[in-house]
This record gives C-alpha cells, sequence and structure tokens, in this order.
C-alpha cells in the first residue's frame, strides 16, 4: 500500500491536534477559561477527526487516481466550510 498525502489527511491531523490542545491547555472564549467544558469539546474534536478519516477512506476506494482524490477532498472540504459558514 502507498502512502498518499491528501487534504483531508491534513483536516484530521488539524483535529487532532485540537483535541489534544483543548485537553492539555483548555479553552478560553472571550477572556473566560471554560474548564469544564474542556473535555467535550476535545471529544467533539477527536470525533470530528474519526469523520473525516472514514471520508478518507471512502474517497481513496472510489478514486484511484491522486489528481481526481486531491480535486474531490479539496471540493469537500470547501464544500463543508461553505455549509459551516451558512449555517453560523
Amino acid at each position: 500500500m502507498k502512502l498518499r498525502i491528501t487534504p483531508l489527511n491534513f483536516a484530521s491531523a488539524f483535529f487532532l491536534f485540537v483535541a489534544v490542545y483543548s485537553w492539555i491547555f483548555g479553552v478560553t472564549i472571550s477572556g473566560l477559561h471554560l474548564s469544564v467544558i474542556s473535555a467535550s469539546i476535545g471529544w467533539i474534536f477527536l470525533l470530528f477527526a474519526i469523520v473525516v478519516s472514514f471520508m478518507d477512506i471512502l474517497f481513496r476506494n472510489f478514486f484511484t487516481d491522486i489528481k481526481k482524490l486531491w480535486l474531490i477532498e479539496l471540493s469537500f472540504i470547501t464544500l463543508a466550510a461553505i455549509i459551516f459558514l451558512l449555517l453560523k
């Protein structure tokens, strides 16, 4: 199996980093340190990382060409960001 770097790999690494960071240092919103929900936010980001890794595996099975895979995964990330911003 070849090691292929894809955009969703970067996204899952980012979510894992944020989860570990929130567990270690906690979460601060507007200067208020929220130690009670820091662990919950860490678990949410860990769930995001697992879902993104699963989506990466699905996309790798459907698209074998690396250029197509990058295009599809970047489109997926862009679409998810647009939907997030619209709902916000």
